[in-house]
């Protein structure tokens, strides 16, 4: 086990026990996918709490997680805010991606784990961030590349974010992972194994391992480098056996 890992491993228990001793809500900064599949391999260890994990909306992939106290089994004082950020004008504004907004964050000196998802539309970015950093980042951030930009903060349960899908149907053999990655991303058994295999796939949150890992309607895939989706299941079945099948991808 790394080094980076087992301070990980040991800050979540520390928060965790903290929690529990003084009754008191806590919770961490954002986790990735890889933090998070450490923190479910935790969760036998940890004290009799009540744990939340939240992202700001239900298919978030970056997600802050919660220490309740007992006299609650939600969460009171969400942890995290939302920066909607717009072009002041929208005519001579450049095509902005998610990296552009994240670097742009990032050049204020602000720590990546205090960000999490950053969700765009065809109106606005929205930016997901830890509460106590949202007023910063709002009245700091006047530029994205060369396009002059406004800050609103506004709280996560105003927003109603839907990411857009593209749907993807063909057959397969099985709903083994390693199948459904090859649909999904147009690759080879060898090179979905290998993303598999390269610890870069993870399912619902947490890392899987096995090329045979079996996908269940409704199982969020996500393949670091090449995206995320959410598998839709069997729809019918070929006079072969073999099986037909949707996914949608994140586009």
């Amino acid at each position: 086990m790394e080094k980076e890992e087992q301070l990980f491993r040991k800050r979540i228990l520390e928060l965790a026990e903290i929690s529990f001793q003084r009754d008191v809500p806590i919770h961490t900064d954002f986790l990735n996918l890889n933090e998070q599949t450490i923190f479910y391999s935790l969760v036998r260890e940890l004290p009799d709490l009540q744990v939340q994990l939240t992202g700001g909306y239900d298919l978030a992939e970056r997600k802050v997680v919660c220490f309740l106290p007992s006299y609650t089994e939600t969460i009171l004082d969400m942890p995290i805010s939302c920066i909607q950020i717009k072009p002041v004008n929208v005519r001579f504004a450049e095509e902005l991606t998610h990296r552009d907004y994240l670097g742009a964050i990032m050049n204020l000196g602000i720590e990546r784990s205090k960000i999490g998802d950053i969700v765009m539309d065809d109106t606005a970015c929205h930016v997901i961030c830890m509460a106590d950093m949202a007023d910063y980042v709002a009245e700091q951030l006047h530029l994205v590349k060369h396009t002059t930009i406004h800050c609103l903060v506004c709280p996560v349960f105003e927003l109603n974010m839907q990411p857009k899908f593209e749907t993807i149907s063909g057959s397969i053999a099985s709903e083994r992972l390693d199948n459904l990655l090859s649909l999904a991303y147009h690759l080879s058994r060898t090179q979905a194994v290998s993303y598999i295999e390269g610890e870069r796939t993870f399912v619902n949150g947490k890392m899987i391992h096995s090329n045979s890992h079996q996908l269940h309607n409704g199982d969020i895939v996500s393949v670091r480098g090449q995206g995320k989706f959410i598998y839709r299941g069997i729809q019918n079945q070929t006079k072969k056996g073999r099986l037909f099948v949707t996914l949608d991808q994140y586009c």
